[in-house]
């Protein structure tokens, strides 16, 4: 079994380093596993880049450092499997940062940017899985499609629960009960805390719309009687009228 005493102390004190970093910023969509009984084999989970067939996936990968690293290349491999022209059946990947164009300056961190920004632009010319390779350069579309269902089967992310959420809604759950009390099938549980938001803000724009209808009511009740008295005002004043023209009428006649 591989560990660090296969590595040069200088080695190890730079891997070291380099992982603290890489695991205190990560580079965008890399996340390090980081070992440290066993720096020869660096894994590291990869998410799939926006806008490519590999979206929505998380693909774990690993870097094999030989004995001699890093004067000779970290060997790479996909442990995901991923339908890729530049990944073999194994999960060998080919890539020329890790070949011809390796350089013992190189950090692991450009060596996992490299190997996502592959999985962006793949380089068909130098394919290790040939099916993939004619079918990127023939028919894109049908690239996408096995690329999106390898991706849909092998590299989906585990499910991240929040442990705040699942406390409130327990809360919830208690929350007005009383006597080993069940709700019934009709009561609409909040199973989170936004939900327990929504419930308290419907109730409270129902309550609003309940008050809205009351002012409204009484309001339209109010124009009504103003009305009315408007109307028996202008009745009264007419009646008045007629006795006045009633009286003029007398008083002529006299």
């Amino acid at each position: 079994m591989a560990s660090n005493e296969n590595l040069p102390p200088n080695v190890i004190k730079q891997l070291a380093k380099e992982l603290k970093s890489l695991d205190e910023s990560p580079p965008d969509g890399i996340k390090v596993v980081v070992n440290d009984e066993d720096f020869s084999q660096i894994c590291a989970d990869i998410e799939g880049p926006v806008g490519t067939p590999y979206e929505n996936g998380v693909f774990r990968m690993k870097l094999a450092l030989s004995h001699d690293f890093p004067h000779s290349p970290p060997k790479g491999y996909f442990m995901t499997k991923i339908f890729h022209p530049n990944v073999a059946s194994n999960g060998e990947i080919c890539v020329n940062t890790l070949k011809k164009d390796w350089n013992p300056s190189l950090g692991l961190r450009h060596v996992l940017s490299v190997v996502r920004c592959l999985l962006i632009e793949p380089f068909p010319e130098s394919a290790l899985n040939e099916q993939a390779g004619k079918m990127l350069l023939e028919n894109y579309d049908e690239y996408a499609r096995h690329a999106r269902l390898y991706t849909g089967i092998h590299a989906k992310p585990k499910p991240k629960f929040k442990t705040g959420a699942i406390s409130e809604s327990t809360t919830a759950l208690n929350v007005g009960q009383t006597n080993n009390e069940t709700p019934s099938a009709a009561t609409a549980i909040p199973s989170s805390v936004t939900d327990i938001k929504r419930v308290t803000t419907s109730a409270q724009d129902q309550q609003h719309m309940a008050n809205v209808v009351v002012a409204a009511t009484a309001g339209s009740a109010s124009v009504v009687t103003t009305t009315q008295k408007r109307e028996a005002g202008l009745a009264k004043v007419q009646a008045d009228k007629k006795k006045v023209d009633a009286r003029k009428k007398s008083l002529k006649r006299l």
